[in-house]
């Protein structure tokens, strides 16, 4: 029988003798040590001597006794011990190990005799090694609890961080909330006596301040896995032009010309009209802050190849090369934020990915090389019916008078808010805790309620509950005015019995719909 021709090397070479043989014992094979240790060339064993003549009278009486019975049981003989004489006549002690093999109908042992100081050298060498392998099992498994208890501290640390900016989104809302009221009350009044400019520059910074806290919010939102698209058939050319209207102001200031160039046919995806707006405006902020006084910004919406596509090309200070693959990570600035003079969070880029992935589509960014501009374009898949949208025409928006509740405990929020909705030719009541807003529901019989939701003697959640049950509550539009604009927040509002969830500052815009009964 023949060794495996990969094994040949292995076999000759072993520094214990290996013999193959049959049932019977006769041999058919036998290594360079086994012919060195019995004396004989292969030529005149193989085949022609069996192992039992080999052995010593008392080894062939045990083997014959023993091994073969085992053998034919087991299909092996873990061990026996013999000894041998070598060619000089030097006694040999060895271990021997059989093994029986099946092939066909054929039965072969194979033979491994070791000397015993070899064997017992190789025994203490596998102990040792085994005692090394145990030794790096158990620093692995060290090393595997250390890991795991930094995972679990970053992981406790990542969702630290994610409470921390929605806590801080949350926090500076408050704030801009009776900033925007006042600065819509002033817009909205005729006769204030202010230079139009001035209210135009606070406006833009307050938008700028917004978009700020938002982009926080939205991150907080896209790492944690929460946000969550309220998809329609949405006109791209409205998204379009409405954000380059919002950005007019801002292009103004910095002295840019803003080129808008919209395709004739509509073009509609499936998406959600607000997150596809932010897209543009940080894509259009993004081209403002990072192009000199008086640059060029086009704003492109066409069809390519079957999709949507919208492109934003700048003259600005353009990307290096070695920049374009990570323009659109989390926190990434083209240069160190104190040699930079409008700023920004790095987070712009990173969440106009994030919602254009969520649709669907791809944003790519392209740019000749410092100095030379940057475009970006983002491509969007259409909408299989390619639905028209109809928008009603501005004047139709008309704004039925209400009765509104205001309830906030900041008294700023609540009186601009309220100021507001008076000059839209609403009558509106202010209270600054839950049981005031409950004994002036009473009386005033409001239509709508604006409810903070972080109210001091109890939740805007537990007086929306309180305010369904009194009488004409039923009936009562509910809206929750909050810093805290999570989709968690939305859902429990919308199960304490809201009607509409807005996030502070409010969008009087906004609010000016809901009220006319848009959705």
């Amino acid at each position: 029988m023949e060794a495996l021709p990969d094994s040949d090397a292995l076999f000759e070479g072993a520094p214990c003798a290996l013999l193959l043989t049959d049932a019977s014992g006769l041999i058919l094979r036998a290594n360079a040590t086994a012919c060195h240790w019995f004396g004989h060339e292969e030529a005149a064993l193989a085949g022609k001597r069996r192992m039992a003549e080999l052995l010593p009278v008392g080894a062939r009486l045990f083997f014959h006794t023993h091994c073969l019975p085992l053998l034919q049981v087991q299909g092996s003989v873990a061990e026996i011990q013999v000894d041998l004489r070598n060619l000089d006549g030097e006694r040999l002690p060895v271990l021997v190990n059989i093994v029986r093999r099946q092939q066909g109908d054929a039965s072969f042992d194979q033979w491994a005799l070791f000397k015993v100081a070899d064997r017992r050298a190789y025994e203490r060498e596998l102990l040792s090694a085994r005692k090394t392998a145990e030794a790096a099992l158990e620093a692995r498994r060290a090393a595997d609890i250390q890991l795991q208890a930094l995972n679990a501290q970053l992981s406790m640390a990542d969702r630290r961080k994610d409470e921390f900016l929605a806590t801080l989104s949350h926090e500076l809302r408050n704030p801009l909330a009776p900033m925007r009221s006042a600065l819509d009350v002033l817009k909205l009044t005729s006769e204030n006596g202010l230079d139009g400019r001035l209210l135009l520059a606070v406006d833009r910074q307050l938008r700028h301040l917004t978009r700020l806290v938002d982009d926080l919010m939205e991150i907080s939102r896209i790492t944690q896995g929460r946000m969550q698209l309220r998809r329609a058939p949405v006109e791209l050319g409205a998204v379009v032009r409405g954000a380059a209207q919002d950005m007019a102001a801002t292009m103004e200031a910095a002295h840019h010309t803003l080129r808008l160039s919209l395709t004739q046919a509509p073009v509609v995806v499936d998406g959600d009209a607000t997150r596809l707006s932010q897209v543009v405006l940080n894509l259009l902020a993004n081209a403002a802050k990072y192009t000199p006084d008086g640059g060029l910004v086009e704003l492109k919406l066409a069809r390519e190849a079957g999709q949507a596509a919208i492109t934003v090309r700048d003259s600005g200070i353009g990307i290096p090369p070695e920049a374009l693959g990570t323009v659109f990570d989390m926190f990434s600035q083209l240069e160190p934020a104190l040699e930079r003079s409008r700023g920004g969070l790095g987070i712009g880029l990173a969440l106009v990915r994030s919602i254009v992935e969520l649709h669907g589509g791809g944003i790519r960014a392209d740019s000749a090389g410092p100095g030379q501009g940057s475009t970006f374009t983002v491509l969007l898949p259409l909408a299989l019916d390619d639905a028209r949208v109809d928008e009603a025409p501005a004047d139709q928006r008309r704004l039925a008078p209400a009765r509104i509740l205001v309830v906030d405990d900041n008294a700023d929020a609540a009186d601009m808010l309220a100021m507001a909705l008076e000059l839209f030719g609403c009558e509106a009541r202010v209270a600054h805790t839950a049981a005031a807003a409950l004994e002036t529901a009473a009386s005033f019989g409001p239509e709508v309620a604006l409810l903070d939701i972080g109210l001091p003697d109890m939740t805007g959640y537990d007086l929306a509950r309180r305010l369904r049950g009194t009488p004409g509550g039923q009936g009562m539009t509910l809206i929750a005015a909050t810093g805290w604009g999570q989709d968690r927040d939305r859902q429990q509002a919308f199960e304490a019995g809201f009607d509409h969830h807005l996030t502070k500052p409010i969008d009087v815009e906004r609010l000016r719909e809901l009220l006319a009964g848009e959705p």
